[in-house]
């Protein structure tokens, strides 16, 4: 199993009882259910059942909860790309350790990359974030591009498509996965890395033999 990174407490020391990290669990909550701007300051203070000017001894207002949550998703999934298994070694073997680690990242924040997935670029810290998510698909794209050029990846498929489509893949747990009790998420990220790049990884001439051939071998 692929060990997850520590996570740092950003709560700073509040009133009892809500410290910043409380008080943003709440409010990507309620982002997610109700659309950020379908927020207001008063529907956050009755959701966490105190006044609005206890949420301003923390923040200035909502859209500093947007940005600190969405800064939230960026950081993990830039903390993937930055760790030494996903700059080293084979480009093919590095697109799986980030496509894997992030399934992880998204199984760790999910509230948060699903408020991530969800922001359009309507305010300004949406278009900052959308920016940054643009930085980690380029990252992506690159590594299928050097897959390709290594002869890892299969000719029949467009590098430039590879990092949509594994990552359609794993965007998609948002609107489905739902956390239970023993599930193990090394079991979904493996099945999700199988599933993903059975079909692009280019076979040699041999592997396919002996493929052909187990199966005849079976058959008989």
């Amino acid at each position: 199993m692929t060990a997850l990174p520590a996570r740092r407490p950003s709560g700073l020391p509040g009133r009892p009882g809500y410290d910043l990290d409380s008080l943003l669990s709440v409010a990507v909550e309620v982002f997610n259910e109700k659309g950020f701007d379908g927020t207001s300051m008063e529907t956050l203070a009755i959701r966490l059942g105190i006044s609005k000017s206890s949420i301003y001894h923390h923040v200035s207002g909502k859209t500093e909860l947007l940005e600190l949550a969405l800064t939230r998703a960026l950081n993990a999934l830039f903390e993937v790309i930055a760790e030494p298994a996903a700059g080293t070694g084979r480009a093919m073997e590095r697109l799986e350790y980030v496509v894997q680690r992030s399934v992880y990242v998204l199984l760790e924040e999910l509230p948060y990359v699903t408020l991530l997935l969800r922001v359009r670029g309507n305010t300004a810290v949406e278009r900052r974030a959308l920016t940054r998510r643009r930085e980690f698909d380029c990252f992506v794209t690159n590594l299928a591009i050097s897959a390709a050029e290594e002869g890892d990846l299969a000719t029949s498929v467009d590098p430039a498509l590879i990092g949509r489509l594994m990552f359609g893949t794993v965007n998609s747990l948002i609107e489905w996965y739902r956390p239970r009790t023993g599930e193990s998420a090394t079991e979904l990220a493996n099945t999700v890395v199988a599933f993903t790049f059975e079909g692009l990884r280019r076979r040699r001439s041999g592997e396919i033999q002996g493929s052909q051939f187990q199966t005849l071998d079976n058959g008989s």
